[in-house]
């Protein structure tokens, strides 16, 4: 696969992981409106991979405790402040796997793989994201995050697993909702993106395991590379503007977007 179109890929994978734009809608438009042929599943895990470490170095500080605390977690003790927060991503992660194995096993995650449901979803979950942005209040930190508001936010996240919606998006807006700020909604929902990630890598890499070759490994590799500097560059762009700007900037992106290919479907 050309260098170029790894790196094009890469960048729209990293800096949309993490946006509220949706990158598994970016990743199913692209060949479509490049020409460009499908990726494949080992260039999807690769650059998931890069954006999993991003993530996971961005928020060290806030996930070591949580991985410390996995074998508590495991063992039934949730008395300290890591294995809750283990525990917490793991009855948010739960959702979205189980509604991922049936879309997977009904055929109806190719179904919605169109510009169609893409467009309809970029504008839709752009507007709630708008609503919700504007009227939540900002007074609830990261640290009153509860099991209520993990099981919530984890059935909304499950809901992104429908192109063009975005897991960032969906589960920054329930956040807004249930009252968290800005910089506490993204940061929830950047935790919450580590297991979910890491499960999606997991399911993926055990079918690209039994076909990938040198060639498409090495590709993989340059892609993993370039998504996690970009992942990296969006992640701390978006926190730092959170501080400011509201989430409005990428509703427009999102509805323009939508607009657009709308337009393209319906011609």
């Amino acid at each position: 696969m050309p260098l170029y179109y790894l790196f094009l890929i890469a960048a729209i994978q990293g800096l949309t992981e993490f946006l509220p734009v949706s990158s598994s809608g970016h990743l199913i438009l692209l060949p479509r409106l490049t020409g460009m042929p499908d990726q494949g599943q080992v260039i999807d895990v690769a650059v998931h991979i890069g954006t999993l470490v991003a993530v996971v170095a961005y928020f060290w500080s806030d996930l070591k405790p949580g991985l410390a605390g996995i074998p508590r977690m495991l063992t039934g003790r949730i008395d300290t402040d890591g294995s809750r927060l283990a525990f917490l991503l793991m009855i948010a992660t739960l959702p979205a796997v189980i509604f991922g194995v049936v879309l997977k096993l009904t055929g109806l995650s190719d179904m919605l793989r169109s510009i169609t449901v893409i467009g309809w979803t970029m504008i839709l979950f752009g507007i709630l994201l708008y609503v919700m942005d504007q009227r939540g209040s900002t007074d609830k930190p990261a640290g009153k995050w509860s099991l209520r508001d993990a099981i919530i936010m984890g059935l909304w996240q499950a809901v992104a697993l429908i192109p063009g919606t975005s897991r960032s998006g969906i589960t920054i807006t329930a956040a807004r909702q249930l009252g968290y700020d800005r910089y506490s909604a993204a940061k929830l929902s950047m935790l919450m993106s580590v297991p979910i990630i890491f499960a999606s890598g997991i399911f993926l890499g055990a079918e690209v395991i039994m076909t990938a070759d040198i060639s498409s490994a090495r590709d993989g590799a340059i892609a993993a590379g370039f998504s996690f500097l970009a992942a990296l560059l969006a992640l701390t762009l978006m926190m730092r503007l959170l501080r400011s700007v509201s989430f409005t900037p990428y509703v427009i992106y999102r509805i323009l977007l939508g607009i657009v290919l709308l337009t393209i479907a319906y011609s």
